[in-house]
């Protein structure tokens, strides 16, 4: 879990949680101050002005008037309760000489404001006001001076205290706080979607992998219902089924390295055996001792084999030069001629030159030829015939040789290049073959850059067909 996809959306959760939360209680509560006393302020300025137009401007202009009589015509005191109930705020009217004259909770009166605050009445606004003996706290206060004939007669001084800012800033951050909540909601569902779609189907995925590491292939079909990574499930089960069929190769490969051992080991050891117990005759041994020698070069003939393939895994290293292929293919075709009089075969040899010089190396190409012609007549039947041609085909020279016998099934057509591969009707005929001649001959081609192909009807007959690079 401390590494997990999961505890990093966890932490990544929590992280924003409290960034968002440090940032809400401090840039967000500065915010929220900021706003309420600039609302604040136009609503005290657009009160004062609207209650000093609809209840002192008439008296402005009558000249048989007086300041104080003006003030007493007035019914302050029901107004400024009903402002102060509605809205929490507090209305003075004072003198032009600093002296409240009027206070909406009548507890002002006759205090001079100019005695305590020289600098009052000199801007519109006034932030944090207090004044001990007639106020209980902080207040911000809206001032709006009272002219009459272009003489400043008065002012008048509406304020709201700092609780009842502070209450409109609660409410503010509640607006907030609840926006937070539902982000943080939102966030929460957000990543569960992200951890239910896109982390759930990558652990599902690894854990298939892990499985597969181990040798459990069932849990392959397992990725078909994973629909949001279809590249990254068709890539694991590619690679799955292909560890499998490696998995199956290697162990059908062992079975069958096992069983090409094993079969003539146990012939020379019964032999000895028999002659060290006396059970084979002195005059027989030399019979047998041929057998020995015959089974001991098979396996020094499939050890050979099967470290020429092992090598061919880091590259076969190749030797080439100038030759004549017709000339090696004849070369070969002597070695096989008791074989051929035995089972009663004929080898057809058919040129399209009498000499035909490729560019390829020698010694290899040379058990390339050996080793299908070592299988056609292996799979020939009796009283037939065998058929090698080379012809040129651009800059190619092509070899072909081909036998009537028993074919190859289709199912079995791509397999028989696979090493220790061996179709069962080969078993029968060839229980001494290792089934590592054709993965030679493949192997042998590819190293040259060059193709090997077959072509074979059951019971018909079979065709290898490999080209190699022509001089010209």
């Amino acid at each position: 879990m401390k590494n997990s996809i999961a505890s990093k959306l966890i932490v990544l959760f929590l992280t924003i949680t409290i960034i968002l939360f440090i940032l809400l209680e401090t840039v967000g509560l500065r915010i929220a101050e900021k706003n309420v006393v600039a609302q604040i302020k136009e609503d005290l300025y657009r009160t004062v002005t609207t209650f000093s137009a609809n209840y002192l401007m008439d008296y402005y202009y009558r000249n048989d008037y007086q300041y104080q009589t003006m003030l007493e015509q007035v019914e302050v005191s029901n107004t400024t309760k009903t402002l102060e109930e509605m809205y929490g705020i507090r209305i003075w009217l004072v003198s032009n000489i600093g002296v409240i004259i009027t206070d909406s909770q009548e507890i002002g009166a006759s205090f001079n404001i100019r005695e305590t605050d020289l600098y009052f009445f000199e801007t519109p606004f006034r932030e944090d006001v207090y004044f001990p003996e007639i106020m209980s706290e902080p207040a911000l206060c809206t001032i709006l001076p009272i002219i009459h004939y272009y003489e400043n007669r008065g002012y008048l001084v509406m304020s709201v205290t700092d609780s009842v800012i502070q209450q409109d800033v609660k409410g503010y951050m509640d607006v907030l706080e609840l926006l937070y909540v539902v982000f943080l909601a939102i966030l929460a569902i957000v990543l569960l979607f992200v951890y239910w779609f896109a982390v759930m189907p990558v652990n599902k995925i690894t854990g298939v992998v892990k499985q597969i590491s181990v040798g459990n292939f069932k849990e392959i079909s397992q990725l078909d219902s994973l629909k949001e990574y279809p590249k990254l499930v068709q890539s694991v089960q590619y690679m799955g089924n292909r560890l499998k069929s490696t998995d199956d190769a290697q162990r059908k490969f062992i079975s069958n390295i096992s069983h090409d051992f094993r079969s003539p080991l146990t012939s020379i050891k019964g032999y000895v055996e028999a002659m060290k117990d006396g059970t084979i005759s002195v005059e027989m041994q030399d019979k047998y001792l041929d057998v020995i020698i015959f089974e001991t070069e098979r396996l020094t003939k499939l050890t050979s084999n099967l470290l020429q393939l092992n090598g061919s895994e880091d590259g076969i290293i190749l030797y080439k030069s100038e030759f004549d292929v017709n000339q090696m293919i004849r070369q070969i075709a002597m070695s096989f001629e008791g074989t051929f009089k035995k089972k009663k075969l004929m080898l057809n040899l058919v040129f399209s030159q009498k000499e035909q010089l490729v560019y390829a190396d020698m010694e290899k190409i040379q058990q390339v030829v050996y080793n299908l012609m070592d299988n056609a007549i292996k799979f020939s039947n009796p009283n037939s015939s065998i058929h090698i041609t080379t012809e040129e085909k651009g800059n190619k020279v092509v070899i072909s040789i081909k036998d009537n016998g028993i074919g190859i099934e289709k199912d079995c057509m791509d397999k028989i290049w696979n090493r220790f591969y061996k179709v069962d009707v080969s078993r029968g005929k060839d229980k001494k073959g290792a089934g590592l001649g054709l993965a030679i001959v493949k192997e042998i081609i590819t190293a040259h850059g060059e193709t090997i192909s077959v072509a074979s009807t059951e019971g018909v007959e079979t065709e290898f067909v490999f080209s190699l690079p022509k001089i010209t």
